[in-house]
């Protein structure tokens, strides 16, 4: 491994992804300065000074870019913040931990983005290249950091990474960084072997100025591949649709974002309902079956009954983790063994329990409204909907709509209470919605659910926004929600 010794790093925001940077640069050799506004656990700090990482906590001013010679950042970290902006002044290079391993990965990289979906796609493209017999890796948005794994990562392995926006920000051309090692002072940008965006809707537009500039982000998936790299596109979302059929992106300009076009380099393959155009390769839905066009060859994959997941949305992750999954080297046995034993991943339509004749599903996952949508129209049965959380800045009309149309009570809990009691004020003559409830938390919610839930019902946490007015992510919510759900049924 290369030595970074003559480097001094700082890292900007302790999360999981910065700690395993600054770990792992230190092993490096190099001299790691850590910033982060909040103290890190006594055993993590101790990890960290005892490789001599140097932790500053509090206000992160540009007095910290004194003799640095690049700056790894999280996630967490807004973009746009002053010391950031003073980074980039200097002409200082900013990077990441997923950029940093995939900078050096040896073996074919996966790369997964999109509002939603992401997680169950990449989980199951790993399931099925694992049952084609490949070794796999599991990282990026999911799981843990790679990076610390990187020197056991081998040219025949396959990985796989989910990419948020908030990661591909850092996945294009950034200042050089002249001082580091190959291949990590290289300054153009990158992009994944095989390449996919599910879907484009408004999302984290409290981080992103604009919807142009969250499309930029994720467009940077697409936009470094060579022509021997695949880009994967949806059919039935319409930006999507029209960069694939084009074969171009094209993104308006928008605040914070300047107008973007640019051929895509990869093969562009679809996956959809309906089948692709004749000289397109892709998947599809035909006679109850999954079909695949791989090198112009047809073949059906598994019957459309062997899928274990609730919901049209799901249905359209399975349709892409087959086709990312082919593209990366899976077998159709492979494929078809996954999607027979694949019941899911927690937090995403995941079912807790059934108490008295009443099922509760937790779906802490669906952190806009849009992605609560989806849940909704994956129940036949009257919902009891748990929504709140907090929002971030996005249009609750098409969700309220929906809301009407399927749900029987709806339990609004944290700071998005009042958004969602105005969004649902207007109701239309044939609104299914009998009641709307407030309470302050999502405890109190579960119990509310508890006294109005009937048999045959479902209680659905599918929030619609965050959990940060209460929880560290959604996956602290979701797992309270699962105590609070058993709780019940020990007291039955």
């Amino acid at each position: 491994m290369a030595s970074f010794s003559s480097q001094t790093v700082l890292i900007i925001g302790l999360a999981r992804e910065g700690r395993a940077a600054a770990l792992w640069l230190a092993r490096q050799g190099a001299r790691v300065h850590a910033s982060d506004l909040r103290a890190p656990s006594p055993p993590i700090r101790d990890e960290l000074e005892g490789l001599g990482v140097h932790i500053h906590i509090g206000p992160q001013t540009e007095a910290l870019l004194q003799g640095i010679d690049a700056l790894v950042v999280s996630p967490g970290v807004p973009q746009d913040i002053p010391l950031l902006q003073a980074a980039r002044a200097r002409g200082l290079p900013i990077t990441t931990e997923p950029r940093l391993f995939a900078q050096a990965c040896p073996a074919p990289l996966v790369g997964i983005t999109g509002s939603s979906g992401k997680t169950t796609t990449t989980t199951l493209v790993a399931r099925m290249l694992e049952a084609s017999g490949l070794p796999v890796w599991l990282g990026g948005n999911i799981g843990h950091p790679l990076l610390p794994q990187l020197s056991a990562v081998r040219p025949q392995d396959r990985v796989v990474m989910e990419l948020s926006s908030f990661q591909l920000l850092y996945w294009g051309p950034t200042a050089a960084w002249p001082g580091a090692p190959p291949p990590w002072n290289a300054s153009q940008g990158l992009s994944p072997h095989v390449a996919a965006i599910l879907n484009l809707t408004p999302n984290h537009l409290d981080r992103h100025p604009s919807m142009a500039h969250y499309a930029s982000a994720k467009a940077n998936i697409l936009a470094y591949q060579s022509s021997q790299d695949w880009a994967i596109l949806p059919r039935e979302d319409p930006t999507l649709a029209s960069w694939a059929a084009q074969k171009r992106v094209h993104i308006p300009s928008g605040p914070g974002q300047p107008e973007r076009t640019f051929p895509i380099p990869g093969q562009v393959l679809t996956f959809g309902f309906d089948p692709p155009p004749p000289d397109q390769d892709g998947t599809w839905i035909q006679d109850d079956r999954v079909m695949l066009r791989w090198q112009g060859h047809i073949q059906p994959l598994f019957p459309v009954q062997d899928i274990r997941l609730r919901g049209r949305h799901n249905l359209a992750n399975v349709l892409a983790a087959a086709l990312i999954a082919t593209a990366a080297g899976a077998t159709p046995q492979g494929v078809a063994e996954a999607v027979r034993t694949f019941r899911g991943v927690e937090h995403r339509l995941e079912e807790v329990a059934r108490i008295q004749g009443v099922l509760w599903i937790n779906d802490s996952i669906a952190t806009a409204p849009e992605r609560a949508l989806a849940a909704l129209r994956s129940f036949r049965e009257p919902i009891i909907l748990l929504a709140g959380g907090r929002d971030k800045h996005l249009p609750w009309d098409l969700w309220a709509q929906e809301v009407h149309r399927r749900v029987r009570v709806v339990i609004a809990f944290g700071e998005a209470r009042p958004i969602i009691q105005q969004a649902l004020a207007h109701a239309p003559s044939h609104s299914r919605l009998e009641q709307l409830q407030l309470v302050e938390d999502l405890p109190r919610a579960v119990a509310a659910a508890a006294h109005v839930a009937q048999p045959g019902e479902v209680v659905l946490l599918s929030p619609g926004g965050t959990s940060f007015d209460a929880y560290p992510d959604f996956a602290h919510r979701g797992r309270h929600f699962r105590e609070l759900v058993l709780a019940l049924q020990t007291d039955d």
